[in-house]
């Protein structure tokens, strides 16, 4: 059956009403989820296996039948590990269907069918009793209910309500304990990602200070987590504060609470500085004496740095202190680790709160709109001075004294570098009320209310009477669009040039004046591990998962690139970055199709995991923003790649299978297309010899 699903166009800014397979959820979520990913995590598989039969057998040493409750059992996996470890019988509950059904396929072509007992439902739904889904509570409790944060997809509340109705008590757990680890840094960098940093600006009249609003500097900033591949952050880019702190245990073999609560450490800052940031991480014991230990650890924690597991399902926290403190060497204070049932927060106290009784018992709300608004990568790119003085230079070269300026970007201070740089009159669109109210805020900051005017509607509505009756001599755009995911969803700027083309006088000015689609292949240290097929994990048979995700690929993904942010996933080059398709902003969006065929040349031996793309704007002739690489590829050296920006990874499926033989590819031939009708960009990319026979 076919269902109609209403979207807004990122492109083009309509809203699409599209016929979409009644599964194409089902399709999405699978294509896009970690399950690949936590198969290929050994370190996880093997600590799982032995906390498993480390937990059976202390059951059967005590004479008891080894019954099993697997919560969040995904392939089955760790109800075939326990009954390959002797566990007498498992329930395997999990709530979404499609991975319940494929469980079902999975532990039956492992042949345990009569050991193991799938349940799709949510486990504070599950029944005990002999007419229930189990008939007696299990004496071992399996779970896998962690996310990066261990309690944000709910691990408090499911091992609250089984305690309580599914398991005996004093069952065996594994895992058996977690611990949440922090660190108190200084990091200019990661708290750019955070507040709004007072921005420079060059002009004849001397330098001129954009600051922020005292509603800015005040907000304690979004609740929710920044979550990041935190071995990818350097060392020289923080101030290490303290020394790693253990901030909280939660046993899972006993009664757990999800209630809120708050645990501190006091503790010797090991220097002086500003406290910004918390860097935290857990990790799992599988057994009772803590022997097998499964860490989330960044290197410079790890015991055994050489070890270090890449994945990407858990990474490590960044927290932000709601606001920065200093803090003075030998001098001690607490830092206090908050949560409730689902999130984690901390705060600096001088005095140990059970002390003083002042406990924050809230998580922080963000009140001044910018940390709804802005991303933490929009805050960077916000913040990035050398970013902010390249559109500088660039404007002065377009802006004259009667320059009448239109401004489309979603809360963007280009508005503010134009007025500042003497253009005669400046408008700026904010199609938002919440974006318009936090841009009247900085206005008021800096004393520009009255001085620039704010057009509240979408810009394909703007009218002769909205710019007071003039012409607009500068239309200007970073671009960024809130909507955006991939590189060319900012396009979106050039349908705004197109709906407002009659708005523009002879000569108008268009900047960026164009932009450009680029490619590069490349081969990733680890990243390729998402979509790779696993095969047999741990002795099992998982080709039935591997086969569920291939077919939702297939369903649309696999002809799709997808957003990540490649800083934090290191890739080398084998090709040397090849413009692929380019874009005239200054003239209107043309009714036909732009085409683009060819190949890219390998120049360097590798495996060819994928191809990268992102988009260059061309403020002027002689200046480039690019939101992918941004220097030139090295043979010896990764990729640099802009960390303000998610570039598009398209995978080679041919290569993700670490098992396949492959011959020396020479080339990867690409067929590109951007609709105008649709604004979207179609792709393929193809492995080729050096005769151009595909692989």
């Amino acid at each position: 059956m076919k269902v109609f699903c209403g979207r807004a166009n990122p492109v083009t800014g309509s809203v699409e009403w599209q016929e979409e397979d009644e599964q194409y959820d089902y399709h999405q979520e699978i294509a896009r989820s970690s399950y690949a990913d936590m198969l290929h995590d050994k370190d996880r598989n093997i600590k799982y296996y032995q906390g498993i039969r480390a937990a059976v057998s202390r059951v059967k040493d005590r004479g008891q039948k080894a019954l099993v409750l697997d919560i969040g059992t995904g392939t089955g996996l760790l109800s075939m590990m326990a009954v390959t470890a002797g566990a007498d019988f498992c329930y395997a509950v999990e709530v979404f269907k499609p991975m319940a059904d494929a469980a079902v396929k999975i532990v039956e072509k492992n042949g345990f069918s009569d050991k193991i007992k799938v349940i799709n439902k949510h486990s504070t739904e599950v029944t005990v009793g002999l007419d229930g889904d189990m008939p007696c509570r299990a004496n071992i409790l399996i779970t896998e209910l962690f996310d990066t944060e261990l309690i944000g997809e709910g691990a408090l509340p499911s091992y609250e309500h089984a305690h309580r109705h599914l398991v005996q008590e004093n069952c065996e757990a594994v895992p058996h304990r977690a611990t949440v680890y922090a660190q108190l840094v200084e990091s200019k960098k990661m708290w750019s990602w955070n507040k709004l940093f007072p921005i420079r600006v060059q002009t004849k009249r001397g330098e001129q200070v954009i600051v922020p609003p005292s509603e800015l500097e005040r907000c304690p900033g979004a609740p929710s987590v920044c979550d990041i591949q935190l071995n990818q952050v350097s060392p020289t880019d923080f101030t290490v504060l303290s020394n790693v702190l253990p901030m909280f245990s939660v046993d899972f073999s006993k009664q757990v609470s999800s209630s809120a609560a708050c645990h501190s450490r006091q503790f010797d800052p090991l220097a002086s500085g500003q406290a910004q940031v918390v860097l935290s991480w857990w990790d799992i014991e599988m057994d009772p004496e803590g022997k097998i230990k499964c860490t989330m650890a960044p290197f410079w924690a790890h015991t055994d740095p050489q070890e270090l597991q890449w994945r990407d399902h858990w990474m490590q926290c960044v927290y932000f202190l709601p606001q920065e403190e200093p803090v003075t060497q030998g001098s001690a204070v607490c830092l206090v680790a908050h949560h409730d049932d689902y999130c984690v927060w901390y705060s600096l106290q001088r005095t140990s709160p059970e002390k003083n009784g002042r406990v924050h018992a809230l998580r922080p709300v963000c009140d001044c709109q910018a940390h709804l608004l802005w991303n933490r990568p929009r805050f960077g790119e916000i913040n990035d001075q050398e970013r902010t003085d390249q559109y500088v230079q660039a404007l002065r070269t377009v802006l004259k004294p009667d320059s009448v300026c239109l401004c489309v970007s979603d809360g963007s201070l280009l508005c503010m570098l134009v007025h500042h740089l003497g253009a005669e009159q400046v408008f700026t669109i904010e199609s938002s009320a919440a974006s318009h109210r936090l841009m009247k805020k900085i206005f008021k900051a800096n004393h520009l209310e009255d001085k620039i005017n704010v057009v509240e509607k979408r810009p394909e509505l703007l009218t002769s009477a909205d710019l007071e009756g003039k012409k607009v001599s500068v239309l200007l755009g970073e671009p960024f669009f809130a909507t955006s995911l991939l590189p060319w969803h900012n396009l979106y700027f050039w349908y705004v040039r197109t709906a407002v083309d009659q708005h523009l006088g002879p000569g108008a000015v268009v900047m960026p004046q164009a932009a450009s689609l680029h490619a590069v292949v490349v081969e990733f240290r680890d990243l390729w591990r998402v979509r790779s097929p696993c095969g047999d994990c741990e002795g099992f048979d998982v080709h039935i998962m591997d086969d569920m995700i291939k077919h939702a690929l297939d369903f649309r993904e696999s002809k799709e690139a997808e957003p990540h942010p490649l800083w934090e996933y290191p890739c080398r080059s084998l090709s040397e970055p090849q413009q692929i398709l380019t874009f005239d902003f200054q003239q209107p969006v043309p009714p036909q199709l732009l085409h683009a065929e060819g190949s890219i040349k390998l120049r360097r031996p590798g495996r060819s995991h994928g191809a990268v793309l992102w988009m260059e704007y061309h403020l002027t002739p002689d200046s480039t923003v690019s939101t992918g690489l941004l220097k030139p590829a090295d043979d010896k050296e990764d990729c640099c790649w802009n960390p303000h920006c998610k570039q598009a990874v398209y995978f080679f499926s041919t290569t993700l299978d670490p098992r396949a033989s492959l011959g020396s590819p020479q080339t990867v031939s690409y067929v590109v297309e951007f609709h105008p009708r649709t604004g979207d960009v179609t792709m393929d990319f193809t492995l080729s010899d050096a005769l151009g026979n595909g692989h």
